[in-house]
């Protein structure tokens, strides 16, 4: 018994270790979730970008192409600015809803969900840097039941040359602490 039981958690580690070794040297195959042109309720634009913006540029576009209506910009600290790049690429302000007080993706997800249920919105899709996109669509779906969730990410920094100087190659292995840490805590699945 205690063989069979020892032998099973050699391979689960080792299964595990592999992964894991896959995950750490290829991220972006890893982190990265995109669905793919999709059109929904209502665009959700998650803060904490850092002083790129490139979410709050990949929403303009994502809505000059008609994928939604509408836009919740969602984060404290940066909802303003995203707010004013989002009217400066040609958003309407009308169609701008601002969800301003979290400051974690658990929150984005508990905070914009209450709006959307409100709303009744069906729909959605999230934007976000590339390296932030599976735990976002994970935390959005597990909070928010009932609303499809589909993520369209910035690829800003996706380039292996690029993670140091855009200064991605922090915030992107991070990931995998915060990825276990939501599944401890909250009871996320990243998978």
């Amino acid at each position: 018994m205690f063989k069979l039981l020892f032998k099973f958690i050699k391979w689960t580690v080792l299964v595990l270790l592999i992964l894991g070794t896959i995950a750490w040297f290829y991220p972006e195959k890893f982190l990265t979730v995109d669905t793919g042109s999709v059109s929904a309720d209502v665009l959700i634009v998650l803060g904490g970008s850092g002083s790129s913006h490139d979410r709050a540029l990949r929403a303009a576009q994502l809505y000059a192409q008609r994928a939604a209506p509408r836009i919740i910009i969602t984060g404290a600290g940066d909802d303003q600015i995203n707010r004013h790049i989002l009217l400066e690429q040609g958003v309407p302000d009308r169609v701008i809803e601002i969800e301003g007080k979290s400051t974690t993706t658990h929150e984005n997800a508990e905070f914009t969900g209450r709006l959307l249920r409100a709303e009744r919105v069906r729909t959605a899709i999230l934007v976000t840097s590339w390296y932030h996109a599976r735990r976002a669509e994970k935390t959005f779906a597990h909070c928010v039941p009932g609303v499809n969730f589909f993520s369209r990410p910035s690829y800003y920094g996706f380039a292996r040359a690029d993670w140091v100087k855009a200064g991605i190659n922090k915030r992107m292995r991070l990931e995998f602490l915060k990825l276990p840490g939501y599944c401890l805590r909250y009871g996320i699945n990243p998978f």
